[in-house]
């Protein structure tokens, strides 16, 4: 679904990234995973158009991303941001209505998809008359995901959705996104610092540094073959916690 050839992008000094040749086919789960910097977000805001390349091409089902089609791109692509990104002022049913609205989808086939999606992110339906500061961590992050997906697009973006949680609740929202992932078959591109995260809901890694993949493949290629020193030292830092002796 998506292709990216020689990709440049550079803010000021800093190259975000630096002549990217990648793809991802239609309905695969991709985690891009790399330290802070690497180019992973840039990745994503160029895929949805918010911000342009340099140099290179950019290709959404085997069409080239024009300027004039950004608009018409993000409508067709579900995006979720750390935190959610909520409108405070809306109930979750007015933040998941906004996108339809103006679409102009019904009153009754915006909230029969409100319910339909609060049943799948195992929410109450008493959720969607809540505002974002009356939900859990948890339950905010959920709800952005819903909304993402109020319309029904064929890709789904995360950029840290869940690195602001607490570790049970990530646990948790880990657990739900998996069999989401599973059920809906969407092409899914996950950014996380966390490299078990990645592992458990993606069947694809990709480790980047200085705007370069240096490393693609499952999470087996990159525990026991490791392409370079630095990927040995990324799979190392991501240590387990201690098991105290009895």
């Amino acid at each position: 679904m998506f292709r990216l050839e020689h990709v440049s992008k550079r803010y000021g000094s800093l190259t975000a990234l630096d002549d990217l040749c990648v793809t991802f086919p239609a309905g695969t789960v991709s985690a891009i995973v790399g330290s802070s910097g690497s180019g992973k977000s840039t990745l994503l805001r160029l895929l949805l158009g918010l911000d342009w390349p340099d140099t290179g091409q950019i290709f959404i089902d085997e069409r080239p991303l024009a300027r004039e089609d950004r608009l018409a791109v993000r409508r067709r692509i579900g995006y979720v941001i750390q935190e959610g990104g909520l409108f405070p002022h809306l109930t979750v049913r007015g933040n998941l209505a906004l996108l339809p609205r103006h679409l102009r989808w019904s009153r009754a086939r915006i909230e029969a998809r409100a319910l339909e999606l609060a049943s799948l992110m195992q929410l109450p339906a008493q959720v969607l008359e809540r505002y974002p500061a009356e939900l859990s961590g948890g339950q905010r992050q959920r709800v952005a995901v819903m909304r993402a997906l109020m319309t029904d697009p064929p890709a789904l973006l995360l950029d840290e959705p869940m690195g602001a949680l607490d570790p049970l609740v990530r646990f948790e929202l880990q657990e739900g996104l998996q069999q989401l992932f599973h059920e809906l078959g969407k092409t899914v591109l996950l950014v996380t610092h966390d490299l078990p995260e990645a592992a458990y809901l993606a069947s694809r890694l990709l480790l980047m540094r200085s705007g370069r993949i240096i490393q693609d493949g499952n999470a087996a290629d990159l525990y026991e073959r490791p392409a370079d020193e630095f990927v040995r030292r990324f799979v190392a830092a991501q240590r387990a916690a201690p098991v105290p002796e009895r």
